[in-house]
């Protein structure tokens, strides 16, 4: 490793390491030339194994994850809070100190992409589908007071005194739903990106997850260790991408049922995995500048419709009230509710079917939403970087949680044949999420053309929203594969694109996606310790060129 002198906004010079290009690393020619064949050969045989497995053995798939995923959660449960309270406490503490002036990049660089394109990408790539799947269906449920799961459905509610169903126990259904959706998920994000882009940009290492260990392993990154790492990372985007896309499309059949009548079974399930699949792969071909961001912002702007027509149309001054309530609620508690143990039984039933389930997913899909939100953030300081993914899709959601969950809430409360009769509830308690959603359409619209349109824009989101997220896991996933080439070779963009939609298909068909979405939940304990090294790594680097930058400085003007 050499050094070599930079450029500074400030005219002074600073020595920063040279690290060995990724061209060096990566297969020169043949059928996998672009990429590294072996990890390539790796991770296509580890997911052609794992989908065999699952579906072929159904039964005693799901058996053996559920078994291990009701170990990690019953042994690891306090772990994955005091991860999630540590990336968060870590992400403040760098945004408002002088560690947040640093910039993703050379000093000079500035942003790739407008603000609005950025933030766009944040929210579709981030959780965009997921607010449709679950913004009816989980306020709804903690609102519930019927404990149908065999535990409370909202300890918090419970504990406010706000066990009855009212205003208040509405407000609380939102905070707990909030929690679930906020700083504490996104700060898994934010710490990945930013020690991604960080290395990468600033630090000229290769945009790959190994890279985020360097100054804990130095040059064993590029070994079979850093291969570990990165595979670990691609086998979590294809299974992470490939559930969501199997599970989601029963959403948008359901959909197209109502709209058009057409059956909402697998066939129809496996023809739109397919669509979505052709669509992303596009998009993903064209790159980040192109189909990800015209897709990402065509997704804020129907959104912004969608939600308009919930708040215009629903009791508005109603939402407005309870999402007031509900967010300062949540301002106020968001630190000790990450940070509640529940000794009784009942309650950590909940917390490990709810809380520790959500933390392990945002976990799980860290690599991949970490790497994309690295690949758009170049340039931005970290200051601008840690508040701009923890503050601005967090509260795009709440606001689209308290409009969509609220509609549905304010429904169960002024039902007429009685508070808790309106039906949502009852979907959700037989776990009909997908339609949960469409139901709480047709309590503000009543059906009629009005209905149908706006039950079109939901089902266009939720297409769009899918290809925002598949085109992008095809985009990382590649870019680790070539060693942190930002423009992956295109063939293999196919590859993996299709292969992310055949596993998904695989499993529908053969009914194992509940297993391969329990498999999720195990894979982020070892994501987890990576979360580590990496908050290590990347306040170890930071540390060491803020003293170099104050070394120099003060030596600066004791020449002057």
């Amino acid at each position: 490793m050499s050094t070599q002198r930079t450029r500074s906004t400030s005219g002074a010079e600073s020595m920063r390491p040279t690290y060995h290009p990724f061209e060096n690393r990566v297969t020169q020619s043949g059928l996998f030339k672009g990429v590294h064949k072996n990890m390539m050969i790796a991770a296509t045989l580890l997911v052609f194994a794992f989908v065999l497995f699952t579906g072929f053995n159904t039964d005693l798939a799901a058996t053996i994850f559920a078994t291990a995923r009701g170990w990690v959660e019953s042994t690891f449960g306090w772990y994955y809070m005091m991860v999630l309270v540590l990336l968060l406490t870590t992400s403040l503490i760098i945004a408002v100190t002088r560690l947040g002036s640093i910039r993703l990049g050379d000093d000079d660089d500035r942003p790739e992409f407008s603000t609005f394109s950025w933030l766009a990408m944040l929210f579709s790539a981030g959780v965009g589908i997921g607010v449709l799947f679950f913004g009816v269906a989980e306020p709804t449920f903690y609102f519930d007071t019927s404990g149908a799961f065999g535990y409370p459905n909202n300890p918090y509610a419970d504990m406010a005194g706000a066990t009855s169903m009212g205003f208040d126990r509405a407000a609380d259904a939102l905070r707990v739903t909030y929690f679930h959706w906020g700083f504490h998920g996104w700060a898994v994000y934010v710490i990945v990106g930013l020690a991604l882009a960080y290395f990468s940009f600033r630090k000229k290492l290769p945009l790959a997850l190994r890279s985020t260990v360097y100054p804990l392993i130095g040059e064993r990154i590029y070994g079979p260790m850093g291969h570990a790492i990165d595979i670990l990372g691609v086998l979590g985007c294809v299974f992470g991408v490939a559930t969501s896309l199997g599970l989601g499309v029963s959403q948008i059949a359901v959909g197209l049922d109502r709209l058009f009548g057409i059956d909402p079974g697998v066939v129809t399930q496996v023809i739109l995995i397919a669509l979505i699949s052709v669509a992303s792969i596009m998009s993903a071909l064209s790159g980040v500048g192109k189909g990800i961001r015209i897709i990402s912002e065509w997704n804020i702007i129907v959104s912004a419709l969608v939600i308009a027509y919930f708040l215009f149309g629903g009791p508005t001054t109603w939402l407005i009230q309870i999402f007031g309530v509900s967010l300062g609620d949540y301002l106020v508690n968001f630190m000790p509710m990450g940070l509640w143990f529940p000794d009784e039984q009942g309650p950590s039933a909940w917390q490990n079917a709810w809380t520790i389930f959500y933390w392990g997913w945002w976990i799980a899909w860290a690599p991949f939403i970490g790497l994309f939100i690295a690949r758009i953030s170049r340039g931005r300081t970290l200051r601008e970087f840690i508040f701009g993914v923890l503050c601005a899709p967090t509260l795009m959601i709440f606001a689209w949680l308290a409009i969509f969950g609220g509609n549905a809430l304010h429904q169960e409360l002024v039902a007429d044949t009685g508070i808790g009769s309106a039906g949502i509830i009852d979907l959700v308690n037989s776990w009909d999420l997908p339609a949960a959603l469409f139901a709480s359409a047709d309590g503000i619209t009543g059906g009629g053309i009005t209905g149908w349109i706006l039950n079109a824009m939901m089902i266009f989101l939720l297409f769009s929203w899918f290809i925002t997220s598949s085109d992008s896991s095809t985009l990382v996933l590649t870019t680790i594969l070539s060693m942190g080439n930002e423009h992956p070779p295109k063939r293999f963009r196919i590859f993996w694109g299709s292969m992310i939609g055949a596993v998904a298909a695989v499993l529908l068909v053969a009914g194992g996606l509940k297993a391969l979405q329990t498999a999720n939940m195990v894979t982020a304990l070892p994501i987890s310790i990576l979360l580590i090294l990496m908050t290590i790594s990347v306040l170890k680097s930071l540390l060491e060129e803020s003293m170099g930058k104050s070394t120099a400085s003060n030596t600066s003007q004791a020449k002057q």
